[in-house]
């Protein structure tokens, strides 16, 4: 696809970075005037995302996630992407209140809360090679 315009970026899968995305994503977005609501829509899919990344990606490992920001006219486009450990069963990792990680303090709704902000939320992953969730949100135009 074309896009209009476009940024990547790629930081250390740590979870301090996790206020970083939330901030590119927010900066790169604040051009095309989205309002209040739409940007914290956007940035709280964006947080789950990377989030998911970071915790069930790496599993403590060192890596990269890389975030994917871009438009074309009022139709947004996001991608966070991981090289970790893959997703075996997508269908059950996007039912609410799943998780993978019960010892932790987590709640198993971060596809819920993605597809709940996000018009369409696909997720591409392979076992030992990562994963990709790709977001879409048309924001309203006054």
């Amino acid at each position: 696809m074309k896009y209009e315009n476009e940024a990547r970026v790629f930081f250390s899968a740590k979870s301090e970075n996790e206020s970083f995305a939330r901030i590119f994503a927010a900066g790169f977005l604040a051009q095309i005037d989205p309002t209040i609501a739409e940007l914290t829509e956007v940035k709280t899919a964006v947080s789950e995302a990377v989030t998911n990344a970071i915790i069930h990606g790496y599993e403590k490992k060192e890596g990269l996630v890389e975030l994917f920001c871009g438009y074309k006219g009022n139709r947004v486009y996001i991608e966070v992407a991981d090289q970790g450990e893959g997703i075996s069963d997508i269908k059950q990792a996007r039912e609410p209140l799943y998780t993978s990680k019960p010892e932790m303090e987590r709640s198993g709704m971060g596809f819920t809360i993605m597809e709940t902000f996000m018009e369409n939320v696909r997720i591409d992953s392979r076992i030992g090679e990562g994963t990709r969730v790709y977001m879409e949100k048309t924001l309203a135009k006054e």
